[in-house]
């Protein structure tokens, strides 16, 4: 099955990719390599969320953020290289989770993108990952990813 087809089959739908708030782009490549900027939970061109996990951000529901942040960079990815069929396999996932500083569940947080891109891509999904706790994220979004992806 597709990557497209898994997404529906979830439930999902790629968003356009979000237009850059600042001096970059959504995405580059590099050789065979794809690398996305940090995409944080837009949907339709509103945060879903904003705060920090551990105090208005409960740990579930930041994992459905995260999952929401993997959906908009598998959406880069496909606009870098056409067709999602390309993708050989999520070589590296790093999400910033903005939490409180006794908060220090972000793997769980980042397991909704993970979790997500496992779903999508099947064995090609599995990846090496960084769960990095930070202040604040860009416009107080609570969850930010980027990936590198490898494609054919």
């Amino acid at each position: 099955m597709s990557a497209e087809a898994k997404l529906a089959e979830l439930g999902l739908e790629l968003p356009p990719v979000a237009t850059p708030a600042g001096a970059y782009v959504p995405a580059v490549i590099s050789g065979n390599l794809v690398f996305t900027a940090g995409q944080i939970p837009l949907v339709n061109g509103q945060l879903m969320a904003t705060g920090k996990v551990g105090a208005e951000i409960t740990p579930e529901y930041g994992k459905e953020i995260a999952q929401r942040c993997a959906l908009n960079a598998i959406a880069a990815v496909k606009a870098a290289i056409g067709d999602l069929e390309r993708v050989r396999r999520i070589v590296k996932v790093v999400g910033f989770v903005a939490s409180t500083p006794d908060f220090t569940g972000q793997p769980g947080v980042v397991n909704g993108a993970s979790e997500l891109l496992g779903a999508v891509f099947g064995e090609a999904g599995s990846h090496a990952r960084s769960a990095v706790g930070v202040a604040v994220l860009p416009l107080d979004a609570p969850v930010e990813v980027e990936l590198i992806v490898e494609f054919e």
